[in-house]
């Protein structure tokens, strides 16, 4: 075929974008056509386009982001993500709270000088304002925290006039100060997130499958992933008792026709939100003043800023799958016999000392677990539910699409996510005059006694990546992880205790261990690496015993770490000359084998065969 006929043949339209690769060889230009497709993510201009000042110059139409090419659907989600967001799309609300509600006062719109506001929002152009380091996505600065249920209010200047919610006056008539307006939180990042909730949708499903099968009268544990929840049960009329669940938030517990809930709520660190895409639609509107179509409708302009339609559902798919194929955060540890040896005690000592407890080292994530799915079965109203849109797929595992480093099955099919969290919520703090306890509950009903009670309770902090951040514990004013351990009381004060109690060495190598907890730059396959980030095997591979019987050695060595549970192939070797060396038996997943001695000189080797 010639060029001057596919050109005809196509009738290329510039005004929009179509998708192609070509290859060009000698006179002929042979078209390899993915798909040719008409959608409006171009940033080329049209008449209608000039002089706007925009962001996002055209918006997915819902479907398109089944048409497109991941990796197109995935650039369109960090547009999204860090665009700054202007008054000529949709940005700013002036009609409308942070909460989606109607401002207190709506004769005092927040337009200009009171369209920004750090305590109430709008806070935000983008995104990326606040997660952005060390890329797009990631955690902010303590300059990024943000103030969580300020924006219930319209507009915090402290100069109150006594309307409930307008500034600082609060629900009960009271005259809030700063630390009550809302609760100050670090931002955190996004990495290895769309593992963590599926884990959560797992882990939903399994606590769901046991309050189903409880009778009237009856009660049974709650176990997800191996993590305990307590106890339900039912009373003899059949009504349910969540008194003895632990682990979950109210509205977790909420019942309903099927009984509690019982959701695992993964993002914000009370453990409030259960999906990216809820994450998604809740800080678009609250930040940057953004309503998406699915939360406000596709005709709607609630927040009266002349603007509807200010995201498609297909733009908070993007959004949302951008968010959730990020890259999952590894391990640095230098190649430094001093330094190998401390993180290998320190790991010890987590174990030892209890951290493991909440900070589970990683959860399994099972069967096709790995397949992330749009929308999550569990998001509540106000999000895309399942049946109101066709299913988005994408392999979370998929190395050849998505940002490096991934997770990948062991030998056993299972994905193992070593997030460092049993993703529940504890009460970390010592009581009600702990500095470190928030002083509203986001969990409770706004406005009520449960709301204003405060909140010690936490979502068990996702260790991954810890280290990568500039600041330390859910409020962010920690510069060091030494700070940060110190801080844990409550639940967590035995491991504090043994902590204290151990020798300075023995903190400085617990230390040293949670400082290996970073994020990788995207060029890095693997998700263990030494200080010049090539990949390295960790645990070491380690001899430690060795019994002779006749002609037989049994060996014993070190494959796995109580940090590091996941199953490891190994395989023995033996040579007569250290050239030529062959397998002994299969590769086994057990760290103890034989090797006869055949020669008058043998010498064996264990080699990882899967890490």
């Amino acid at each position: 075929m010639k060029t001057s006929t596919i050109i005809s043949s196509l009738a290329f339209d510039y005004s929009m974008c179509i998708l192609y690769f070509c290859r060009v060889t000698a006179s002929v230009l042979s078209i390899g056509l993915l798909l040719i497709l008409t959608f409006n993510i171009s940033s080329a201009q049209t008449a209608d386009s000039i002089g706007r000042e925009v962001s996002i110059a055209h918006h997915l139409s819902d479907g398109d982001e089944h048409l497109i090419p991941l990796r197109a659907l995935l650039e369109h989600g960090r547009r999204l993500f860090v665009a700054n967001w202007t008054s000529q799309e949709g940005g700013g609300r002036p009609l409308t709270k942070g909460t989606g509600a109607p401002l207190a006062d709506p004769a005092e719109a927040l337009t200009f000088p009171r369209n920004f506001n750090r305590i109430s929002a709008p806070d935000a152009n983008s995104c990326a304002g606040c997660h952005n380091s060390p890329i797009a996505g990631g955690n902010g600065d303590i300059v990024a925290n943000v103030f969580v249920t300020g924006q219930r209010f319209d507009f915090v200047d402290f100069n109150g006039d006594g309307m409930a919610t307008k500034n600082h006056t609060d629900e009960s008539g009271k005259l809030a100060t700063l630390a009550e307006i809302g609760n100050s939180r670090a931002t955190l990042g996004m990495m290895g997130s769309g593992y963590i909730e599926m884990l959560a949708r797992q882990m939903t499903s399994e606590l769901r499958t046991i309050r189903d099968q409880i009778e009237p009268g009856e009660s049974a544990l709650l176990v997800a992933k191996g993590v305990s929840f307590g106890t339900l049960g039912r009373t003899v009329d059949g009504s349910w008792d969540v008194s003895q669940v632990e682990g979950l938030v109210a509205p977790s517990l909420a019942v309903g026709d099927d009984g509690p809930g019982l959701e695992i709520r993964p993002f914000h660190q009370a453990g409030n939100v259960i999906s990216l895409r809820q994450f998604t639609n809740n800080a678009m509107n609250h930040h940057h003043g953004i309503q998406t179509t699915e939360r406000f409708g596709d005709d709607t302009d609630p927040d009266g800023d002349g603007f509807v339609a200010e995201m498609t559902r297909a733009d908070t798919t993007a959004c949302s799958i951008f968010q959730a194929t990020m890259a999952v955060p590894g391990r640095v540890i230098p190649n430094n016999p001093q330094i190998e040896s401390a993180v290998l005690v320190g790991e010890q000592r987590f174990m030892a000392w209890g951290c493991a407890s909440c900070h589970t080292p990683a959860l399994p994530l099972t069967g096709a677990g790995n397949i992330f799915i749009e929308p999550n079965p569990f998001n509540p109203v106000g999000n895309l539910l399942p049946g109101e849109a066709p299913d988005f797929a994408v392999d979370l595992n998929d190395r050849e699409q998505l940002p490096l480093p991934r997770l990948s099955r062991d030998a056993e099919g299972i994905t193992w996510v070593p997030a460092f969290t049993d993703l529940k919520v504890h009460d970390i703090t010592s009581g009600v005059d702990d500095p470190n306890r928030e002083m509203i509950d986001m969990n409770e009903q706004g406005g009520s006694a449960g709301f204003f009670a405060g909140n010690s309770r936490f979502l068990t902090r996702k260790l991954w990546g810890a280290y990568g951040k500039p600041n330390f514990f859910h409020h962010g004013k920690f510069t060091t992880m030494r700070q940060a351990v110190l801080a844990h009381a409550g639940e967590a004060a035995e491991s504090r205790a043994k902590f204290l109690a151990a020798s300075p060495a023995e903190q400085d190598f617990l230390i040293e261990f949670l400082k290996t907890l970073q994020n990788l730059p995207s060029s890095v396959e693997s998700t263990v690496v030494d200080e010049n980030f090539e990949s390295k095997i960790w645990p070491p591979l380690k001899i430690l015993g060795l019994t002779r019987d006749g002609d037989s050695i049994e060996i014993t060595w070190q494959g796995v770490t109580g940090v590091y549970p996941f199953s490891r192939l190994s395989q023995i070797e033996i040579s007569e000359d250290l050239t030529n060396w062959e397998p002994v038996g299969e590769p086994t997943l057990f760290n103890i084998g034989n090797v006869g001695i055949a020669g008058p000189q043998t010498f064996f080797r264990i080699r990882l065969v899967e890490p």
